[in-house]
């Protein structure tokens, strides 16, 4: 997704002058109490109606001493805020955009749409979805998520390429999405396509992990890239007969490589899933604290990102769904330690292959765990 037009000035984000070193964007108590709360009296009335244990939480956002939540911290001059200048969005601007669209009780549904397989196997790729259906129902709290029937990618009649760099095959990301918006159901909020294949929005583009419209609520996303092996040579390669066969003959994508499915693979697809369907709720790149909803522009800043929004894209979420944060929280850690309830439901047709117990693989998610109790700690003292 393209940035938003506009340009802020570095010094209005605080950021520090120009150097080798990492560099810090810190905000003053005032401007992040008045990004959360706002000076609105109508929006200060509202959250002077969150719980306690709410405010007390959220309020976290403008205590210096906080170690729940920080500043950015940029890396380098190729991360996403510095090559990609946007406006902030403080909750006011979020709450009075006219062009965001929020969950009705008709449209109260997040689908889920898997292209092409998501694992070795068919059951692990049935797992692997279950897993992110039922993390995007504890991050997206109150609201209902569906999975549809996984498709081939012949279903959506997309054009595909061999990228000259990697050597592997890719989708075309905007045929994609016109294929996802006549799918959409009536009762549906956002309809979102995944994928282990790579992606491209043009032919003049190198790849893109991901491209969503919020008018019409739909996006797609790769997870291809998030594979330990994607750029080394057991990914490159596959595709050795694709010259020999033509640009609609998708045959070419039957037993195509997909990434052994792990812990750091399932929590990079958690976090570009519930980041990019933030923004089609109208959250726009955070630039306010650490923040799932930062940019990134590659892998280690994607990587950096933590797990968890900050209070101010909290209140943003919340305003749009209506959940209690603390119950929000809990969930999320209900889904970290509940390892294996989605274990696979055997039947004749699944190969000996497939006869296995998959617990999910949650342990890369322990440091976001303990971050979740220490704000639970904190809430409820």
């Amino acid at each position: 997704m393209g940035p938003w037009p506009a340009v802020i000035r570095v010094e209005d984000v605080g950021v520090q002058p120009q150097q080798k070193e990492m560099q810090t964007i810190r905000h003053s108590e005032q401007t992040l109490r008045a990004a959360l709360i706002s000076k609105n009296p109508v929006l200060v009335s509202q959250y002077e109606n969150f719980g306690a244990a709410e405010r007390r939480l959220m309020n976290e956002a403008f205590q210096p001493a906080s170690d729940l939540f920080g500043p950015i911290t940029l890396h380098s001059q190729s991360d996403w805020i510095t090559s990609h200048p946007e406006p902030p969005q403080d909750f006011e601007e979020f709450f009075n955009d006219p062009s965001r669209k929020t969950p009705s009780p008709e449209k109260h549904s997040i689908y889920i749409q898997c292209i092409g397989s998501l694992g070795h196997t068919r059951v692990i790729s049935e797992e692997y979805i279950k897993w992110l259906k039922s993390y995007c129902e504890a991050f997206f709290y109150g609201l209902t998520v569906k999975l549809l029937e996984p498709v081939p990618v012949s279903a959506t009649k997309c054009s595909f390429r061999v990228n000259e760099n990697t050597q592997n095959l890719q989708i075309h990301a905007g045929h994609i999405l016109k294929f996802l918006k006549k799918k959409k159901p009536e009762d549906a909020f956002c309809i979102v396509g995944i994928t282990m294949i790579d992606l491209y929005p043009r032919d003049s583009w190198n790849f893109v992990f991901g491209q969503a419209s919020l008018t019409d609520g739909v996006g797609i996303f790769s997870f291809a890239r998030y594979g330990s092996d994607f750029y080394s040579s057991s990914y490159a390669g596959q595709v050795k007969a694709f010259q020999k066969k033509s640009s609609s003959d998708y045959s070419v994508f039957d037993d195509y490589y997909i990434p052994a499915v792990t812990s750091v693979l399932l929590l990079r697809s958690c976090k570009t899933l519930t980041h990019e369907i933030g923004h089609i709720f109208g959250l726009r790149h955070c630039q306010w604290l650490a923040c799932l909803m930062q940019g990134s522009n590659h892998l280690e800043e994607a990587d950096r990102r933590p797990l968890h929004l900050c209070p101010i894209c909290l209140r943003k979420l919340q305003c749009a769904i209506g959940f209690n944060i603390i119950e929000r929280y809990k969930a999320l850690v209900r889904w970290i330690d509940d390892d294996s309830a989605d274990t696979p439901r055997v039947t004749p047709k699944h190969s000996r292959e497939d006869n296995v117990n998959l617990p999910k693989p949650a342990e890369a998610f322990k440091e976001c765990k303990e971050w979740i109790i220490k704000c639970l700690a904190v809430a409820q003292k």
